[in-house]
């Protein structure tokens, strides 16, 4: 997998999805595409299957987080969807990042690649410390759940852009980078706390940035897709 932009479609119906995606129809390489908790729950399976079957690439954003044997059997499942990417919470520790990488393996061997969310970009440090009862720095958390993912065998992280670089520093340049939290630079943050723009994704090491309302709800969707593309891509 090399270096991309992911369009968030955080959208509440199919019929919304599709529509949205019919911008995209006749560009030769289509668009990676986020199908999170909001379209997968309203719509289910067969919308991952609908819009695969356009060419898309998916990375399904469901963030299992439970007992292992619940995640691994759920992981199982989604298996038989073809996805590119899917992930899990890292906080939901080794045995269960384990679990869900045996049940995501198909019996060919074959499976998607499985990134862990490591802090949520609608967390700081007050939150962390308030809520979480972490008192620990929030960059040195992100990185602990870097290393446990990757010792638990997972391709990579969700983490916020400013903690792309520390990860491959830790874990390694191969091990992927995913960060939402993108906004351009005239944007405003809405409910994401660490975020960056494009350009400066990639110059901190971001893999793929995911972009949602930059993208979704520009008055030309199709014109800010290339935007980022350009900024984040070069």
């Amino acid at each position: 997998m090399s270096k991309d932009v992911i369009i968030a479609c955080d959208f509440k119906s199919g019929e919304e999805t599709l529509a949205f995606l019919d911008r995209f129809a006749a560009r030769e390489r289509k668009p990676f595409v986020k199908i999170g908790m909001e379209l997968f729950y309203a719509e289910g399976p067969e919308m991952v299957r609908k819009i695969r079957g356009l060419g898309h690439p998916i990375f399904l954003d469901l963030k299992l987080h439970d007992i292992p044997n619940t995640v691994k059997k759920a992981m199982a499942v989604l298996s038989r969807l073809d996805v590119d990417l899917c992930n899990l919470h890292a906080g939901g520790g080794r045995p269960m990042m384990e679990a869900a990488l045996e049940g995501l393996t198909r019996p060919d061997g074959s499976r998607p690649k499985l990134i862990a969310v490591t802090m949520l970009t609608s967390t700081d440090q007050t939150v962390m410390e308030r809520d979480l009862l972490i008192g620990r720095p929030l960059p040195e958390v992100v990185m602990h759940y870097a290393q446990t993912a990757r010792d638990a065998g997972l391709d990579g992280v969700v983490c916020s852009p400013l903690e792309a670089g520390l990860v491959h520093e830790r874990c390694g340049s191969g091990f992927l980078t995913v960060t939402p939290g993108i906004r351009f630079a005239e944007n405003e943050k809405g409910d994401q706390k660490r975020v960056t723009t494009p350009a400066d994704a990639r110059a901190l090491g971001s893999d793929y940035i995911v972009v949602g309302r930059p993208i979704t709800a520009a008055a030309d969707p199709a014109a800010a897709y290339e935007r980022c593309i350009k900024e984040f891509l070069g």
